[in-house]
């Protein structure tokens, strides 16, 4: 379906559809004659797809992400039910549950008139957004309330948590039944319905979250043997807006400036000169200087690294996902140099006065850094972004793999070359070329572990996937109590660090086995400034609180421990 039929059906079923109380689980009702023909079931099918049930995870959860001096909940260890993003959360995955289990529920109605590929495609669709919406439930709040029927309001408050283990056992049967009924491809390249290869992608990466490797080894491998997914030639073009579905994106949702689905509050991300907030929201020290070298190794061991020439020698996907200094970008050279108080126009040749440097806006980016990665001009001037929202890509499936295969201790050539052809694409060569690119080579698990997982974290910063690996790989507790630090107050910056020749920055930190930088002996050397104190509490944060309502109105449900 097209991007105007997709957003006309939702908007008619968001009239049309049935009770929106607040309350969860939800009682989805339906009208005795709806669901009785191709129409009305393709029309709740879409519904399933609507944006606000797909929502991307929150960057600034994480140590990828620099809000000046701002934390959330979860980076000041303050998270409790009464949430809004947590309980939105809660109340949209059963209100999209509840729409599925309805869809499934009466497809018998047109099961003699409809051939047997739309019911399938019907019901792929139902199955593989009842997983999805149930997988992410699982791994936010462990336990949680799971049916398949068409509950009442009455029997809603009754109900209590089920074991994860038996959630995830249908998460997997959902997505097996999904795999078996959708088709590989649709004939139309604009739609983006499920497919046979996101229902097993989906599949290896809620089983990777939960630990079953041979779970997420089979799916993930199974998805590669479609032979229908390929890297795009070019990373930094890949997250354009004029990247429309490209054979890399296993599963996404489309957005469109036309019919008004877009990428909320992208001048966050943007420079000042151009209207920007000036970097907000900016990558964060920590993830600049998880970057690798050019020869493969991190900064604190590469000859290669020059901490006054931090972007020199990196690997290419630094560049691309943060803009380096000194150069052209988006009409202006981007320079937060505190001295460089005018800045070239590169559309006028004319210098202008720079406002991404702190030496004349205070509120320019507090660490120096901004966002590349998704932005180009066809966000200006008025910040409407409509870059596919990507869910899935085959990048990911291939370095799930390789990560299912490393941590069962399969290391064999197949995990090499799918962790290689992720890191030659950045370097636009192919991945046999091993001469033109830091090929990875065979290692001990251990060290094939950090691998994947620097890896991971270069491939797909600003994603919104790197929560759920910090939470999974259970090292959030190290990396989110480490604080985020950034440049100096003004005069202290040209005193201690522009005049002694140490910009950008005046050491090499120590990274540790997880890429992470250790930026404390620069701060306690007094050559940068403490911006916030991240926490992150060990004893109750790897699962979220049920919402504090739903604790209230359902006495069987018990609340998760700390909270």
């Amino acid at each position: 379906m097209k991007i105007k039929s997709l957003l006309l059906i939702s908007t008619l079923l968001l009239v049309i559809s049935c009770t929106d109380l607040d309350l969860n689980p939800l009682s989805e009702g339906s009208s005795e004659n709806w669901y009785s023909n191709e129409t009305e079931i393709s029309m709740a099918v879409n519904d399933l797809y609507r944006p606000v049930f797909w929502p991307l995870e929150d960057g600034e959860w994480t140590d990828d992400y620099t809000r000046r001096q701002a934390l959330t909940p979860i980076t000041s260890a303050t998270i409790n039910g009464e949430w809004e993003t947590l309980q939105n959360l809660w109340l949209n995955s059963y209100k999209t549950i509840a729409r599925a289990n309805t869809i499934l529920l009466n497809l018998d109605k047109v099961s003699e008139i409809l051939p047997p590929a739309t019911i399938d495609k019907f019901a792929g669709n139902a199955h593989f957004v009842r997983a999805a919406q149930y997988a992410k439930l699982i791994f936010y709040y462990g336990d949680v309330v799971f049916y398949t029927n068409i509950i009442d309001i009455d029997e809603a408050f009754t109900l209590s948590r089920t074991s994860k283990a038996e959630v995830l056992a249908a998460i997997y049967a959902d997505y097996d039944a999904a795999a078996s009924k959708l088709p590989i491809a649709y004939g139309n390249a604009e739609n983006k319905l499920a497919t046979k290869g996101a229902a097993l992608a989906m599949k290896a990466r809620i089983a990777l979250a939960m630990g079953d490797w041979a779970i997420a080894r089979d799916a993930a491998k199974a998805c590669m043997d479609l032979g229908i997914y390929e890297l795009y030639p070019d990373y930094g073009e890949l997250f354009l807006a004029k990247t429309k579905n490209p054979k890399e994106l296993v599963f996404g949702l489309p957005r469109s400036k036309e019919f008004g689905v877009l990428w909320e509050m992208v001048n966050y991300y943007l420079p000042r000169n151009v209207g920007g907030f000036g970097g907000s929201i900016a990558p964060s020290w920590d993830l600049f200087h998880s970057f690798l070298c050019t020869d493969g190794l991190p900064i604190d061991k590469s000859p290669l690294y020059n901490p006054q020439k931090p972007f020199k020698n990196r690997d290419p996907r630094c560049t691309a996902t943060i803009v380096e200094f000194g150069t052209p970008w988006l009409g202006f050279i981007y320079e937060p140099h505190p001295d460089s108080l005018k800045v070239l126009n590169v559309n006028t040749g004319q210098r202008v006065k720079n406002n991404d440097t702190r030496g004349n806006q205070q509120y320019a980016s507090f660490n120096g850094l901004v966002w590349k990665k998704f932005a180009d001009e066809s966000w200006l001037p008025d910040f409407k972004a409509e870059n596919d929202k990507m869910f899935m890509r085959y990048a990911d499936v291939l370095l799930m793999y390789a990560e299912a295969k490393i941590e069962l201790n399969e290391i064999d050539q197949s995990v090499l070359d799918a962790i290689n052809k992720v890191r030659a694409r950045a370097y636009k060569v192919s991945y046999t070329a091993t001469s033109s690119y830091p090929a990875v080579g065979t290692g001990s698990q251990s060290q094939l572990r950090t691998t994947v997982r620097v890896e991971r974290r270069m491939e797909f910063a600003h994603e919104g996937l790197r929560y759920q690996d910090i939470i999974r790989w259970k090292i959030a507790e190290k990396v989110l109590n480490q604080d985020i630090y950034g440049m100096l107050d003004v005069a202290a910056l040209r005193t201690k660090i522009v005049k002694p020749g140490l910009w950008f920055f005046p050491m090499t930190p120590a990274i540790d086995e997880n890429g992470s930088p250790n930026l404390l002996p620069m701060y306690e050397a007094g050559l940068i400034k403490l911006l916030a104190d991240r926490q992150f509490d060990a004893s109750k944060q790897y699962l979220w609180p049920i919402p504090t309502k739903e604790i209230l109105i359902n006495k069987n449900l018990i609340q998760n421990p700390g909270y």
